[in-house]
């Protein structure tokens, strides 16, 4: 692989001609044509000229200086007093060049250089590049003027000197990434260290505000259809490249190039570390596997075993099992891919599997609780933002993932038949569409946002996914707006004017941190609670498979201390041969010790039986007159029907002169009219009547 310092030397494939000087007679008058009460600037500018052409007589060979002197004046030192006075003094030269095509410029140098004043020059020389016409677009779409005007500016200038470029009209995408490119390689260059002190300082400090500016060029060229992508905005961030042996590399690339056509690029990213990580492992302690066919089960376990004990350099803690989870999934599906694609230099098999993956705890979904809904509402309907009030007012009444809300079309809303909301989601996550009812407190929220962002002048994003092109909701600036933005930080507010913070100003509880996502648990569980079909769980919040939605189809805590105070609570009003026993405390301690732990396996079709493991399985049918059976007021409509059933078995036994079933049936249902007796339940359903009068 080719080393930074041979990057940097590389010829440059952009510059269309070899750098020259202009005529001299054409400077000249220029820069005495221009406009100016100081005539003593207006020599020093031709005298520096010519300094620098005296210096430099072959503009080429400047070029081909070092970059410190190239720049003229390194960080902290005087304006005045520059190390390399010459290269410095000649910026205004250098930048006349470029505005009339003599001459292209690196980024290395414009980064080094810091500021230039680009379009104060283009002014003077009466050339415009329509820098202003973007900045008038950037403040349509909602940005402040001053910012823009910042943004443009610096972009096009840079993009301009780079390129040979006149007109704005001109840019391209591929112009933009070539400077984000060239920002991300910057602290690779081995004269970086000249004008900052290190990368973080560099990242977190000019890199950032380049950055910035560059996104909001790029909005609005998306918005003019210059850029066909839809604009992101991403920090630099700076990895190695993989270093492997050469077959081990090819192979590695080839099969990361083919995740990429299908997989997300965050997937893509762990499953290029998983490999990294792995090869990495096999240098340090394996260094003579060349090829990954030489690679064995053996060698994967004991990277298995090395993870899950070794220090992280960043934390200083082995891996969290989550991360050891998708290491491992990585590099198996990695053996996986590539055997069943017949790659050459493979095992050709699968080395690995789930099963070698360390199991993640099961952990209930948590829910928010109706106490803290009921503080927590208010709040939010209180926040001020139509787009932020929205979005968590959705993911209150929907359960739909935070990434499925931010990517709301603007015609995500209609109504069923009945007037009802109906809320579509684009299923981000499962590739399935899915429509989902909606409270109308949800549905009067998102109608306000729609109604603010009907005239937008912006141009439809495409799905990368589907391809279709789609008007979003929840937009400003001409870009989506973030997850950060329309949840985090509402919700945190909301929780802070609620009352619900935990030590430290955390918004949350003694029941845990409150955010958008538990939103999602609490459509699921209410709707468990409250005897939604599994179906219709899964639907609303977009499971794929049954077992996910089977965790909030389990009985909750609530359910479950009420059904037990109800049968086992001190006052409890029970009824059947069990009663007595309960009702004195005769049960010993063990036995209620197994009744707590496995209350919810003692439920019959009629109420409960408490034989204990103990006594064994229990043999009778006919378990209304076990010793064991206890009822409760809540059967009680279960033994009313039950009642109804065996007298018109009785009835039909009578009719066809089969005198001991009817003997039987007549025995149940006294049996039955005896519990609901001790119950203090009717036997007969009560129907309700209707007052007539006046």
């Amino acid at each position: 692989m080719a080393s930074t310092a041979a990057l940097v030397a590389a010829p440059d494939p952009v510059r269309r001609q070899r750098p020259r000087h202009c005529p001299e007679g054409q400077y000249v008058a220029a820069v005495r044509g221009q406009d100016s009460f100081n005539r003593q600037y207006l020599n020093a500018k031709l005298r520096y000229y010519r300094d620098f052409r005296t210096r430099w007589p072959d503009l080429e060979a400047w070029f081909a200086e070092p970059l410190a002197e190239r720049a003229g004046r390194l960080p902290g030192e005087s304006f005045h007093r520059p190390s390399f006075p010459t290269s410095h003094r000649a910026r205004t030269y250098l930048t006349y060049l470029g505005l009339h095509g003599y001459a292209t410029f690196d980024y290395r140098w414009m980064f080094a250089v810091g500021q230039l004043r680009v379009h104060d020059q283009a002014a003077l020389l009466g050339i415009d590049p329509g820098t202003m016409v973007l900045v008038e677009e950037a403040v349509a779409l909602g940005y402040n003027r001053m910012s823009a005007k910042q943004a443009m500016h610096w972009s096009v200038a840079r993009i301009v000197l780079r390129n040979g470029l006149t007109d704005v009209a001109d840019i391209t995408g591929d112009h933009v990434a070539e400077v984000l490119e060239a920002i991300r390689l910057f602290p690779e260059d081995p004269e970086f260290a000249s004008f900052y002190p290190s990368a973080q300082q560099f990242y977190e400090g000019p890199a950032k505000s380049w950055i910035t500016h560059l996104h909001q060029l790029e909005v609005v060229l998306f918005h003019r259809g210059q850029v066909a992508k839809q604009p992101r905005k991403l920090m630099p961030s700076w990895k190695p490249p993989l270093t492997l042996p050469p077959r081990m590399l090819a192979v590695a690339k080839k099969w990361l190039a083919a995740r990429k056509l299908t997989d997300a690029p965050s997937t893509v990213d762990k499953l290029e570390l998983a490999v990294r990580t792995f090869c990495r492992w096999l240098e340090a302690n394996h260094p003579g596997i060349t090829t990954f066919a030489d690679v064995t089960r053996d060698h994967c376990l004991g990277w298995i075993g090395h993870i899950a004990e070794a220090p992280t350099e960043k934390t200083g803690k082995p891996l969290g099992v989550m991360s050891r989870i998708q290491r491992i999934s990585g590099l198996s599906q990695f053996f996986r891919d590539t055997a069943l694609w017949q790659y050459p230099d493979v095992p050709g098999h699968t080395l690995i599997g789930a099963g070698d993956a360390p199991k993640f705890p099961l952990k209930v979904p948590r829910f928010i609780p109706d106490d803290e809904l009921d503080q927590l509402m208010p709040a939010i309907d209180a926040i001020a933002c139509p787009f932020q009030r929205a979005a968590l007012l959705v993911a209150r009444w929907s359960g739909a993932r935070r990434t499925e809300i931010q990517r709301l079309p603007m015609d995500c809303l209609d109504r069923y038949p009945d007037g009802t909301a109906r809320l579509r989601l684009s299923g981000r996550k499962t590739y399935k569409e899915r429509v989902v009812p909606l409270h109308e407190d949800a549905a009067t929220a998102l109608q306000q946002a729609i109604d603010l962002r009907r005239n937008a002048p912006e141009r439809p994003f495409t799905d990368e996914r589907t391809g279709e092109e789609i008007r979003y909701l929840f937009m400003s600036h001409g870009k989506l707006l973030s997850t950060f933005y329309l949840f985090e930080t509402p919700i945190q507010d909301a929780c802070k004017a609620a009352g619900l913070v935990r030590p430290g100003g955390r918004a949350g509880t003694g029941r845990g941190t409150v955010s958008a996502h538990r939103f999602r648990h609490t459509v699921g569980t209410q709707l468990a609670e409250r005897g939604a079909k599994l179906h219709t769980i899964m639907k609303v919040l977009g499971h794929t498979s049954v077992s996910m939605a089977l965790v909030y189809a389990q009985i909750s805590d609530q359910e479950v201390l009420r059904d037990y105070k109800a049968v086992l609570g001190p006052g409890a009003t029970i009824a059947g041969p069990a009663a007595d026993e309960l009702r004195n405390g005769s049960l010993p301690d063990t036995a209620v010790d197994w009744l707590t732990t496995n209350f919810f396996k003692t439920e019959l079709e009629l109420g409960r039986c408490l034989r204990l493991p103990a006594e064994g399985p229990c043999e009778c049918d006919l378990y209304l007159t076990c010793a064991k059976f206890v009822t409760t007021p809540e059967y009680a409509p279960r033994l009313r029907a039950r009642r109804e059933v065996e007298q018109t078995l009785a009835l039909d036994a009578a009719q066809r002169g089969w005198d001991r079933e009817v003997e039987r049936h007549r025995c149940t249902s006294d049996r039955i009219d005896k519990l609901l007796a001790d119950l203090g339940q009717p036997a007969h359903h009560e129907e309700k009547v209707e007052n007539t009068s006046p």
